[in-house]
């Protein structure tokens, strides 16, 4: 097992931290975008049904 990072390892904490936040902040941004088109797409659709009738 690797020892735990330290400051004179090569790889540190903050950097690590760092790499995992940056994933967790592009999983919750795709997660929210994907939801706002979602809901552009419903709204749009309901535009339409109702500029047909």
């Amino acid at each position: 097992m690797a020892p735990p990072p330290g400051p004179y390892s090569g790889t540190s904490a903050l950097a690590l931290v760092t790499a995992f936040s940056y994933s967790d902040l592009s999983i919750v941004y795709g997660s929210v975008k994907l939801k706002i088109l979602k809901a552009q797409a419903k709204s749009h659709k309901k535009a339409e049904a109702k500029g047909h009738h």
